[in-house]
């Protein structure tokens, strides 16, 4: 490996420069890590094996490091956990189990976990993972506060590829949020990483139960409503609304649900719709396909029975909503550029609402927006049906374009007659 001698970054051996100071770089072992008087692991070896070249983020459950592994001389991170996370038994059991898991699950689009062991000089314990280059979605987000189409396709597309393939594995991630999503930049678009399957559930018939019945883990602004219940019956369709509850995100710049406090956000998800998201990024800086109202509405739906049925199928809708043909698998390797293409020569159509395209503008029998009937899919799906039904009917006594001018008052006069002789009749009846 080599490193920079001004930053403390590890490269590949065939690396020239420091792309971030521009330094010219030297093998590791030449540039040594000057101790710190605030870290005292900087300079170090954990393990007899680790060694601990700079910090690169510190977090709730440890400190996260850059090193090289010794061993098989290659680039790691390394998080190290905080002393009170390493008393607590079940928090312990939790990187155990996420460095086991990792053996299982496919690595395309999940971080891969290398080793999870007890340093015995520091009796510090620490997680090793393979070193990412990049940054994490919250980031990205914060910074941009919304991803262009093509962005989000290709990134929700490899989510889907990652997810799908641990859902096959009977492991339900829990905690999907921006923070676990890692961007690797290349010329071709993000590589993206999904990371921290420590609070995974593990639905197969051999696992191990670290959740008492009742409680909740996960991220609030994303949680399902039977996984912010503390229900034992989740399964993948929780990943599928934490996952449309982050496309919301990402297309609007709010989460869907929110509130002042954890209780009140769990509040909202239990208890209230969104607001459609055509209507939240209205005039914003890419516009928002109507039939992404639909495909939002069904991935975030309180009854997961008639939720979006995996991460998959919501990537293809997502994808499809911008005019994309294909599914996400061909979309998770096309390069941003070329999806931004498609994307573009698409948007004069799928931009077209649903009404207007039936050329039936200010049709009162024209089927309601997307949204309508309080956000319930089986009502509105009825609605339409019976908005057809009438169409047709009207259509069968050959009224041009299902437009009369003269057909809505009279039907107005019919329901007035009706409802007049009923009041007459209850009357004379007293």
């Amino acid at each position: 490996m080599k490193s920079c001698p001004v930053c403390q970054r590890t490269f590949p051996n065939d690396a020239g420069f420091c792309p971030a100071d521009g330094t010219q770089l030297t093998a590791a072992s030449l540039a040594p890590v000057a101790p710190n008087a605030e870290d005292p692991r900087i300079g170090a070896r954990l393990c007899g094996r680790y060694d601990i070249r700079r910090v690169v983020a510190d977090g709730g459950m440890g400190r996260v490091y850059e090193g090289i592994d010794k061993q098989n001389d290659s680039r790691v991170a390394l998080k190290v956990l905080h002393a009170d996370v390493a008393k607590d038994e079940v928090s312990l059991e939790r990187f155990k189990r996420e460095y086991e898991i990792s053996s299982m699950l496919p690595h395309d689009h999940i971080v891969r976990v290398l080793d999870f062991q007890r340093d015995m000089v520091s009796s510090t314990w620490l997680l090793v993972m393979e070193f990412l280059d990049g940054e994490e979605l919250r980031v990205v987000l914060k910074r941009e506060k919304v991803l262009p189409p093509e962005r989000l396709v290709r990134m929700i597309s490899q989510v889907a590829i990652g997810l799908d393939g641990a859902h096959e594995r009977n492991f339900i991630h829990r905690d999907l949020k921006p923070d676990n999503l890692f961007l690797c930049g290349t010329r071709e678009g993000d590589i993206v990483k999904l990371l921290d399957f420590g609070s995974v559930k593990d639905k197969s018939s051999s696992s191990k139960k670290l959740t008492v019945l009742g409680t909740t883990i996960g991220s609030p602004y994303y949680m399902a409503p039977e996984q912010a219940q503390g229900l034992d019956t989740i399964d993948r369709r929780a990943d599928v609304f934490a996952l449309g509850a982050l496309v919301y995100e990402c297309i609007t710049g709010e989460v869907p649900f929110s509130g002042t406090n954890g209780p009140s956000i769990l509040l909202a998800i239990l208890t209230k719709d969104p607001v459609p998201p055509t209507v939240k990024a209205a005039g914003g800086r890419y516009p928002v396909p109507p039939a992404m109202d639909e495909v939002l509405e069904e991935a975030l739906a309180k009854n997961q029975n008639i939720r979006t049925r995996s991460v998959g199928e919501l990537a293809d809708r997502i994808g499809r909503a911008y005019g994309l043909s294909g599914d996400h698998r061909l979309w998770a390797q096309t390069p941003q550029r070329e999806l931004a293409r498609q994307i573009a020569e698409a948007m004069p159509r799928v931009m077209v609402p649903k009404v207007a395209a039936l050329g039936v503008a200010g049709d009162p029998f024209a089927a309601p927006p997307p949204g309508g009937f309080g956000g319930d899919p089986m009502a509105r799906q009825g609605m339409d049906q019976a908005f057809r039904a009438v169409r047709e009917d009207a259509l069968a006594l050959g009224v041009p374009g299902a437009k009369p001018g003269w057909l809505l008052p009279v039907v107005v006069g019919v329901v007035a007659l009706v409802v007049g002789g009923a009041i007459t009749l209850g009357v004379m009846l007293r």
